[in-house]
């Protein structure tokens, strides 16, 4: 959500900063702009619209010289002030002196901008960002302070989230950028430095990044490097560089038309990454050090809550049932943007489990935080290395999923319940609540997914033909039971999301507690339907929606006769245990969602008023 990029050093910072927008617009946002200092005239140039990184090309070739080696540059989600090019950012002071762009919110700018009101300022724009520049120059002429002193001193006034990037055209040799609640890396190359929301950007350019924390700021100098400091007590910090093992052809769409197609195709080898080096099929053995180093932790506790939003939070779902079934241990699932509100009951020996595939959402590091002031143990799911919820968290494991840029996610769920099966697996051999064989043969099973999930993609042109039958409908309703439950919510949040379509996810047996009323000859309803579980109690609900004239789509296990005779279209996954239908069942609902999409001419990768991450609430 919101996307910033900056640039200071010995290049022309303009076509890094417009071609690093473009690798944030995955981010969602309805604005961008961008700001340089052009040395030869010694002044900043400003340009920003509503609208999409290439309307800003636009406009920028007819406003502005695009020269400068100094810059910044933003892609907004609008919060305070509705998307137009006044309210887009940059921003700049009263003065003209200061540039800043902002990802967050403060949450206390009306009476700072009040106070400032009452000082003389005026504000062109409704935005809260607007009044953390002039806030920052304020305190820079009233106390005679350097630009960074000054960033420093005016965001200890300010309440909320934020990530700036900041300078000062009296000082361009100098760029200044602080985060609470919202990412920032630092880009480190040879006497240049790179700003960016995730590293996405600046990946071609250097591999070594630094990851700001949560309270920290940063003093960017070209000749002198970077200072980092806390904002809260001024005290430095030593900066860790890392080296990041993200490659630009990871954030490429190599011949896919979008990168939500690309990230459907790369599960099978996302799966194998995410459990390659864990899973010793042949010694029935799982190597997680996470796990490990806490295993006690995890076999001593009398519960474990799963907090998490959207599609984690439907990974969530699935692991309360692999957790509950393999270890024999209570689990809550909660939505992390309630959790964090209530008063939740937490004991020291509960375990937390947080799941997010971007490290970053914001709601789910609140309910972090809220769940170690309680003194629970917090184990980390997610996928971005280095990101807040892997450095919060008191252990965890990676997904190894590789970046993921389509704004509705794919491969994050499935490689989410692939470590969620390890961690159950692993925590039910050492509690004994499964036997040796039966760890085997799981593992045995789950290395044999990554074949089954392409087998699976092999239906890609029959999933197409049933979307051209069914792209013009205005409600979908999906139904799954047990491990396939959660499948149905996720596959009604993936056609939600990308097609705008309404539907719904249900438990199968719920249909009959007020959804069967909309059944009609004009419902479409996807029944997860494999020869697992409760497969006749499933066989029944189809019987159900077909005497009401609904239109079924089953998804159902290779070779199935029973489900084919009463639906109107099957979808054929390859048959796996139960507890691993999820990650073959999800497939052909991807892949329903995106052909519909497509066809009704939506922007599949950036759906409207979505975002990848949401790091604000």
């Amino acid at each position: 959500m919101c996307g910033i990029v900056g640039y200071i050093g010995n290049r022309e910072a303009y076509p890094i900063i417009v071609k690093g927008l473009q690798r944030l617009e995955y981010r969602g946002y309805d604005s961008a702009g961008v700001a340089l200092y052009d040395e030869e005239s010694k002044q900043v140039q400003v340009s920003k619209t509503k609208g999409k990184v290439a309307d800003l090309e636009k406009k920028a070739a007819q406003e502005i010289s695009r020269k400068g080696k100094l810059g910044i540059g933003h892609t907004r989600w609008a919060t305070h002030g509705v998307p137009n090019d006044v309210n887009s950012h940059p921003h700049v002071s009263n003065s003209g002196e200061l540039i800043i762009i902002h990802n967050g919110i403060i949450e206390n700018y009306d009476a700072l901008r009040k106070e400032l009101e009452n000082r003389g300022y005026t504000f062109k724009s409704d935005t809260d960002t607007e009044v953390l520049v002039n806030l920052i120059e304020d305190v820079k002429k009233s106390e005679n302070l350097k630009l960074g002193k000054a960033v420093q001193v005016a965001l200890n006034q300010a309440i909320g989230a934020y990530a700036i990037a900041v300078f000062d055209e009296t000082r361009p040799n100098e760029l200044v950028v602080a985060r609470l609640g919202s990412p920032l890396a630092i880009g480190v190359g040879e006497d240049e430095y790179f700003v960016a929301s995730d590293a996405s950007p600046f990946i071609e350019y250097t591999n070594n990044a630094i990851y700001l924390e949560d309270g920290e700021m940063a003093i960017i100098k070209r000749e002198k490097g970077v200072k980092v400091r806390k904002i809260k007590s001024d005290s430095e910090v030593e900066p860790y560089v890392q080296e990041l093992q993200l490659n630009l052809e990871q954030i490429e769409k190599n011949g896919y038309d979008h990168f939500m197609l690309k990230e459907i195709y790369e599960q099978p080898d996302a799966i194998s990454d995410t459990y390659r080096g864990r899973m010793l099929v042949d010694e029935g053995i799982i190597r997680m050090a996470g796990v490990e180093d806490n295993l006690e932790k995890f076999t001593n506790a009398k519960r474990i809550i799963i907090v998490a939003c959207g599609t984690s939070w439907h990974a969530g779902l699935v692991a309360e049932y692999l957790f509950e079934d393999f270890a024999r241990i209570p689990v809550e699932v909660e939505y992390a943007s309630e959790f964090r509100y209530r008063n939740p009951v937490i004991y020291p020996d509960d375990v937390v489990i947080a799941i997010s595939q971007s490290g970053e959402t914001a709601d789910t590091m609140a309910a972090i935080k809220l769940a170690k002031e309680k003194g629970a143990f917090v184990f980390g799911v997610c996928n971005v290395v280095g990101s807040s919820i892997s450095r919060e968290t008191h252990a965890g494991a990676y997904t190894h999923a590789g970046p993921e840029i389509g704004v509705a996610s794919t491969k994050a769920f499935t490689t989410q319940i692939t470590v969620l099966s390890l961690i159950a697996l692993k925590v039910a051999k050492a509690k004994g609540s499964i036997t040796n064989e039966q760890l085997h043969l799981h593992l045995q099973e789950l290395s044999l997914i990554p074949e089954k999930v392409a087998e699976a993609l092999k239906s890609n042109e029959h999933i197409e033909l049933i979307a051209e039958k069914y792209k013009d409908v205005a409600n979908f309703l999906y139904l799954g039971r047990g491990f396939n439950f959660p499948v149905a919510l996720e596959g009604a949040l993936k056609l939600k999301e990308i097609s705008y379509i309404h539907a719904e996810g249900y438990p199968a047996a719920e249909m009959k507690h007020g959804p069967i009323a909309l059944i009609d000859e004009q419902m479409p309803v996807v029944v997860i339907a494999t020869k697992k579980g409760h497969y006749e109690k499933v066989i029944s609900n189809i019987q159900e929606i077909k005497s009401r004239n609904g239109r079924i789509i089953g998804v159902v296990t290779k070779g199935d006769v029973a489900v084919r005779e009463l639906a109107d279209y099957v979808i054929e996954v390859p048959d796996t245990i139960e507890a691993f239908t999820p990650l073959v069942t999800t497939i052909p609902l991807q892949l329903l969602s995106y052909h519909i999409a497509l066809m009704l001419g939506k922007n599949v990768d950036q759906p409207r008023n979505l975002a990848k991450s949401v790091t604000v609430e």
